[in-house]
């Protein structure tokens, strides 16, 4: 990975990151301060919860993917200290899932009349958790490359001592 693609990449997790928290600080604004009259329609209180839970799970895989591109960058990334960060992504993920499904269910007595928009969104859920299948199976082929790195390390250390 090139310097400059690792300097692009931690620049738009810095700048997502920031607005991430400025959005969130917002949002516990909302809710301390009880700004916004809920007008009926949806329940606000929950759904700024949700919100400032959903935008967690994605500072958590950003600040994972930091970590990991700090790995890559130092030669680091096959071995198992990336598994931790891998996993965490992929929890970050199943939460972020969890998260919309919470907020399909906020949404879906306000859809009677039109029921597809809930099963839209129910399929937008389980797309999230397609993405944390995806990931998984990419922690599957980092399982196979730090087991390969490890094999090559003991048979250079056996090839060394023949020498």
């Amino acid at each position: 990975m090139g310097k400059l693609t690792v300097r692009a990449l931690r620049a738009v997790l810095v700048v997502v990151l920031a607005g991430t928290v400025f959005v969130q600080a917002l949002m516990l604004w909302a809710l301390i301060g009880g700004n916004d009259p809920e007008d009926g329609s949806l329940p606000l209180t929950p759904l700024r919860v949700i919100t400032i839970l959903g935008i967690g799970t994605a500072q958590v895989a950003m600040v994972c993917v930091w970590r990991l591109v700090t790995m890559v960058r130092r030669g680091t990334v096959f071995s198992h200290a990336a598994f931790r960060y891998v996993d965490a992504i992929i929890g970050a993920i199943v939460a972020a899932a969890l998260v919309w499904f919470a907020v399909t269910a906020l949404n879906a007595p306000g859809q009677r009349d039109d029921p597809g928009v809930t099963l839209i969104m129910g399929g937008v859920g389980l797309a999230i958790l397609g993405v944390a299948l995806i990931v998984l199976v990419l922690r599957t082929l980092l399982a196979q490359a730090v087991a390969r790195d490890v094999e090559a390390a003991e048979m250079q250390a056996e090839l060394d001592e023949v020498i």
